[in-house]
């Protein structure tokens, strides 16, 4: 395999082996599966992200508690998991030449949790913890109310950290049964980023992986989408700054559109010479920050502007955006302001895929939910192609009242004074 080079595996069981090679000092090994807050019911919603927090606490070859951060810290690694609404991750990045360590340890992880009964009645409490601190971070807690406003009571607007009625009552049993269904080797990507040597690490993947048997898998629920006027949410809570958030309904990953709509959000928040910091920070004095970032999934989109501001500069703040919003579909963005977007998002692209572990993210994340890869070359040829009249398009299809939502965090008792000026 080149230094520089992609490469993909199935084994026969369908899990998919994904080789990146680059020239590196370090390695990455990233799990992903297709388990996450769009996977569960009502009844067991938070089980997803509890599950990712129960597999560091213990395995069938490392029973002890805390044997695994130990080890991983002994080999100075950085390693971490996260849960997401369609998958969940594991990784770990390390200096290349311990990289079979890590896969040995991350893979045992994925294949062979314990689920002690003890530990999960002292996560519970951990996991608790977590999901107060996200209610009493206003930047995070609007981030969790933009999907319940858009989607309501259905998996796609679950709170992705869960309910914590259902935190205190899951038990093993559910854990079991969960994984069962979720964690199969055909809905697994397990992806090699970095300085490797191939044959070795094809050998061990397959070692441990290839005597996992194919089972069958759980559905994704499909979205619901309804929506006729303006979409209001306001949380309160007192507070020295108000959180906003718009989500503009677009359309899935799989849509042609999404690098138009990616060029567009850059054009419109995607840093300090974006419209949006232009006028909502240095022209109104009005936020710290203020961005602008497209969303895509299997079945839904959106468009998310989201900013912390003033109390007394909210209805400035949102009026300028509504604002900026309509000038993007009247008229068309300016050559130079467009090519200044490009180089932006794929300066950043370049930038990010320098490391290990964001290699890995790049091309797990398309294979997990697509299970087709567009390679960075590829993406940026897709970007740069994108016109101002495509954008100008996109943002006339978007931009729509039965599209538009807002939601709000600050201490606001009474939704009139936002549902007067929430208009395109």
């Amino acid at each position: 395999m080149k230094k520089n080079g992609f490469k993909k595996i199935v084994f026969k069981n369908g899990l998919r082996l994904l080789l990146v090679a680059q020239e590196s000092l370090a390695a990455s090994v990233l799990i992903l599966v297709e388990a996450g807050s769009e996977y569960e019911t009502k009844k067991i919603n938070g089980l997803s992200h509890f599950l990712e927090h129960m597999m560091f606490k213990g395995t069938k070859k490392r029973p002890q508690v805390g044997a695994i951060a130990e080890e991983l810290a002994g080999l100075g690694a950085q390693s971490n998991a996260f849960t997401g609404q369609e998958y969940t991750g594991y990784w770990a990045k390390v200096e290349s030449h311990k990289l079979p360590k890590i896969l040995d340890i991350v893979s045992d992880m994925y294949l062979n949790p314990l689920f002690n009964p003890a530990e999960i009645e002292k996560e519970r409490g951990v996991v608790i913890e977590e999901l107060n601190m996200r209610a009493d971070t206003p930047t995070i807690k609007i981030q969790d109310l933009l999907p319940k406003l858009l989607y309501g009571d259905q998996p796609t607007g679950f709170n992705l950290g869960g309910d914590k009625r259902n935190i205190r009552k899951l038990a093993k049993d559910d854990f079991l049964k969960y994984r069962d269904v979720h964690y199969v080797p055909q809905k697994t990507v397990v992806v090699i980023a970095g300085s490797f040597k191939e044959r070795e690490i094809v050998r061990q993947v397959h070692d441990y992986f290839d005597g996992l048997a194919r089972r069958k898998s759980a559905v994704k629920s499909k979205t619901r989408e309804r929506q006729k006027k303006p979409g209001l949410l306001t949380d309160f809570k007192e507070s020295d700054q108000s959180h906003i958030m718009f989500g503009i309904r677009a359309f899935n990953i799989f849509d042609k559109r999404r690098y138009i709509l990616q060029v567009l959000a850059d054009v419109l928040g995607g840093g300090m010479s974006s419209r949006l910091f232009k006028k909502v920070r240095e022209e109104l004095g009005a936020a710290y920050y203020v961005s602008a970032s497209a969303d895509f999934y299997l079945d839904h989109g959106y468009l998310a502007v989201a900013a912390g501001v003033d109390h007394q500069k909210i209805e400035r703040v949102i009026k300028a955006i509504l604002e900026e919003l309509r000038r993007l579909k009247e008229v068309l963005v300016p050559e130079k302001e467009l090519q200044k977007s490009k180089d932006h998002l794929v300066g950043n692209i370049i930038l990010n895929l320098e490391t290990s572990d964001e290699l890995a993210g790049f091309y797990g994340e398309q294979e997990i939910l697509t299970a087709k890869v567009v390679p960075p070359t590829r993406l940026i040829e897709k970007l740069r192609s994108v016109s101002a009249e495509e954008i100008q398009a996109v943002a006339r299809a978007i931009f729509k009242n039965e599209k538009l939502n807002l939601a709000v965090v600050g201490p606001y008792k009474k939704q009139a004074q936002f549902k007067a000026i929430l208009k395109l």
